[in-house]
């Protein structure tokens, strides 16, 4: 049996090292490029280390027991049938869990509130707004002071604050730049809010991290980040080289399929809140519905945003 065991464990750490070698883009989020990504990382670190004072010794007495304590002829271990309690030994295995725990909450509770993905980053650079539509299986971005559009494509400028503003036709999806910040849901009749910032120039992947259906492994995208005057260049060649973005594209772009990147040099007015609201039944009272019918300013839309994160953010 022996042998057979060593096989099968042989056969396993192969099985395993081939599988985690397929998740290569999961460690995107250790080269963070960003300070939320920065933040997040240092928070994964921490942890790891409170819960490793715990684990190794765990680890290290287990096998220093199973090997001191085998069954085995002229064994000099002692025999203690009687022995049932030691108030040091237990003071040592429950007090250093206790306190692991309690600093980590601590830690925990304290980056849950400075990393709520719909608080503001502060900055001296003017931040910018970027609409994010999860169609299937396709991402739609739209930049409303810009107006222009882009498909499976995003690009922003390096060190200014990126409101995006999420939202999804149909299945609920999640958006996720892992080395600029940690994932957000994107839901149909919910506008969310993410905050992030790249420090960095350069071009990161992103992708869509929820399972909806046979082709989402097909949407991912690139975010290119690069200075604020090679930025402004681009929008501006957008709106003079590329066509509009149509309502009978907007129809086909919803339709289920995968999609090229593509950049559009005007979109239809209001194409992200009107997908917002598009499931909202007539004399149905909502925030979003009011805020539509009433042609409420930019304060009230983050307000609205803001009061959907609380509630609904990952």
């Amino acid at each position: 049996m022996r042998p057979v065991f060593r096989k099968l464990s042989a056969l396993l750490i192969v099985a395993m090292i081939l599988v985690l070698s397929g998740c290569s883009d999961q460690y995107l989020v250790l080269d963070p490029k960003g300070p939320i990504a920065s933040a997040q990382k240092d928070l994964m670190i921490i942890s790891s280390l409170i819960c490793l004072i715990i684990a190794v010794p765990v680890i290290a007495m287990t096998a220093v027991i199973v090997w001191r304590y085998r069954e085995r002829p002229n064994s000099k271990a002692k025999y203690k049938p009687y022995w049932e309690h030691s108030t040091k030994l237990e003071t040592i295995w429950w007090g250093i869990p206790i306190i692991a725990i309690a600093i980590l909450a601590v830690i925990t509770v304290d980056y849950t509130h400075k990393l709520e993905p719909s608080v503001a980053i502060q900055s001296e650079q003017k931040p910018i707004e970027i609409q994010v539509t999860s169609l299937d299986w396709k991402w739609l971005f739209t930049y409303p002071d810009e107006e222009i559009a882009t498909v499976n494509y995003v690009k922003f400028p390096v060190d200014t604050p990126v409101v995006f503003k999420l939202t999804s036709d149909m299945a609920m999806n999640s958006f996720w730049i892992p080395n600029l910040g940690g994932q957000l849901y994107a839901m149909s009749g919910m506008a969310m809010t993410l905050n992030l910032l790249a420090d960095e120039e350069g071009t990161y992947y992103g992708s869509g991290a929820n399972f909806t259906g046979k082709d989402f492994a097909q949407m991912t995208f690139n975010a290119d980040v690069t200075t604020k005057e090679e930025y402004d260049r681009w929008v501006q060649e957008v709106k003079q080289t590329e066509v509009a973005l149509t309502d009978a594209d907007v129809v086909k772009l919803k339709e289920q399929g995968t999609a090229e990147v593509a950049q559009f040099s005007s979109f239809p007015e209001n194409l992200f809140y009107n997908i917002v609201l598009q499931y909202v039944e007539e004399g149905e009272t909502s925030a979003h519905a009011n805020h539509m019918a009433s042609g409420v300013t930019k304060t009230d839309d983050q307000a609205v945003d803001e009061e959907s994160s609380e509630h609904h953010n990952h």
